[in-house]
């Protein structure tokens, strides 16, 4: 009598088989990924790899092996590029530009946002709206009428020319993303806050201004960039040396013969660290400010 087959393995080794090539996708998926985010971030980092390494260099150089380490490292360029374009005085004036702007944005954008989610009255949709319509405003066209005001209320050449019109054109994108951090925060932490006997500035200043560091960190930073960058309004509305910032300061070693690139480079080196530095100090806090407001706790 014919003896039957016994199957053994054989079920489990055909289940087993869909796993593995399940696993060896994801593997593969995800190192493909990982090798696109090391090929971005060498993307992202070789520009600032460059702009360190030409700082170093002669003119020469420079032209001639523009990819390469310096054939002779210049270290004088830091130095004679600091002393011949003033740039301490210029950092000195960037800082309080910047630095006081950042203030005011921070604290007028977390009032605005704070009234603006926590609160219902009739016009807060039409309010919101002005705000998100202030963030479509090319800030450029504004520089001649921005100039004129200016200049009839005699602030030119002087620091607020600065400090204002960065506020007003910051204002819109601290509002948008510290507001839309603030609506995540539970009613319930207000309502425990007003049973103890807390008034509104008493929430304010105490509950919801701590809880929204993460989303101030990150306004703080993007206005930081902004500022310390700039150069079109700094530009038209200061005309004083001792009052000249960083941007207008890189503009010494280019006139309408030639650019000396290794100065601008080392003077543009300088002037990167102070950002570096800030994101590293913050990176934390604008990571969950990016990424905090966007779904409802």
């Amino acid at each position: 009598m014919p003896q039957k087959a016994v199957s053994g393995p054989e079920p489990a080794l055909s289940a087993a088989a869909p796993r593995e090539g399940k696993l060896l996708r994801s593997r593969t998926g995800k190192g493909l990924v990982n090798l696109l985010m090391l090929l971005y971030a060498l993307g992202t980092l070789y520009p600032l790899y460059w702009l360190m390494i030409s700082a170093f260099k002669t003119n020469q150089d420079f032209f001639e092996h523009p990819f390469s380490l310096p054939e002779t490292w210049v270290l004088s360029n830091i130095t004679r590029a600091w002393e011949l374009s003033g740039m301490g005085r210029a950092a000195l004036n960037s800082s309080i530009v910047t630095f006081a702007a950042i203030a005011l944005t921070l604290v007028l954008g977390a009032l605005t946002a704070y009234v603006l989610s926590r609160f219902s009255f009739r016009w807060r949709g039409a309010v919101s709206a002005l705000f998100v319509i202030g963030m479509l405003i090319p800030i450029h066209s504004t520089l001649v009428p921005l100039f004129i005001m200016l200049n009839k209320v005699n602030l030119l050449n002087t620091h607020w020319a600065l400090i204002l019109p960065y506020t007003a054109f910051e204002l819109p994108v601290a509002i948008f993303v510290t507001a839309a951090y603030m609506t995540s925060i539970p009613k319930e932490i207000e309502e425990a806050a007003v049973i103890d006997g807390s008034g509104y500035w008493g929430i304010f200043a105490r509950m919801i201004l701590p809880l929204t560091t993460p989303a101030l960190s990150t306004v703080a930073i993007l206005a930081f960039l902004r500022y310390w960058n700039d150069f079109a309004f700094a530009l038209v509305f200061i005309n004083k040396q001792s009052l000249k910032t960083i941007p207008l300061s890189l503009s010494i070693f280019s006139d309408g013969f030639g650019t000396d690139y290794g100065l601008t480079m080392a003077a543009m080196a300088i002037s990167v660290l102070p950002t570096i530095v800030m994101f590293l100090i913050f990176q934390e806090q604008i990571m969950k400010g990016m990424v905090a407001g966007a779904v409802k706790g």
